[in-house]
């Protein structure tokens, strides 16, 4: 009887402990279980997959921002220098450091020399685009810049009477695009106006002109 009485409590002792080591196993995976889903549902997105680049914001301000009035001397080829007249209107940014700029040029040259008269003249319809150079002073502004401009040449040459011969006169118009390369400083002189000193060269079939002028230019609208 003893011995039937011990087998008895040895069985149930084992199968105490297979329940207990089957409960602790169960436990742990339900524990890793929870844990493998917290940590996907906590995911974070890779560095990789996250645009860390800045995103721009300039915008463009093009419209009417300045006019001015220029004057200079202009060398066109093959001509003494004269003086050249012109007015202008910066027309703002279309991009960071680009400004547009449009303009109206006059140059007019004359000759007298043993009574033929020799004149020549050039209206310009013109565009450039100025890169302003990145200075710390906004009193100073040096620039570079490059445009397209549509030359109307006039010429005029006039012979006197002579060897009874009548007087005569000779005439010839054309319209020319040049391409124009330069650059010059702008210069605060108030809140509301801007001292320009520039130089350019305009590259034109048969009229190459170099041009040195200065003016102002006054802030409009504001």
């Amino acid at each position: 009887m003893k011995r039937e009485i011990m087998a008895v409590t040895l069985a149930l002792g084992v199968f105490a402990a297979s329940s207990a080591c089957a409960a602790s196993s169960a436990s742990t995976k339900a524990t890793t279980s929870t844990t493998a889903k917290a940590t996907t549902s906590t995911k974070v997105t890779p560095a990789s997959r996250v645009s860390t680049a800045p995103r721009s914001s300039y915008h463009s301000n093009l419209g009417l921002e300045n006019l001015g009035v220029a004057v200079g001397y202009v060398s066109p080829e093959n001509l003494d220098g004269t003086l050249g007249l012109g007015v202008f209107a910066d027309h703002g940014t279309f991009a960071p450091r680009f400004s547009l700029e449009s303009r109206i040029d006059y140059w007019s040259w004359s000759d007298n020399t043993a009574g033929i008269r020799a004149k020549s003249s050039d209206v310009v319809l013109g565009a450039r685009t100025k890169y302003h150079f990145d200075v710390t002073s906004p009193k100073f502004r040096p620039y570079a810049g490059a445009g397209l401009g549509l030359h109307f040449l006039n010429s005029r040459v006039s012979f006197p009477a002579s060897g009874g011969n009548p007087a005569t006169r000779v005439d010839a118009s054309d319209a020319k695009l040049g391409l124009d390369v330069g650059g010059g400083f702008a210069a605060m002189v108030n809140p509301r106006a801007d001292f320009l000193a520039e130089s350019w060269y305009g590259f034109v079939s048969d009229a190459n002109q170099f041009s040195i002028r200065a003016g102002m230019q006054f802030k409009y609208g504001r």
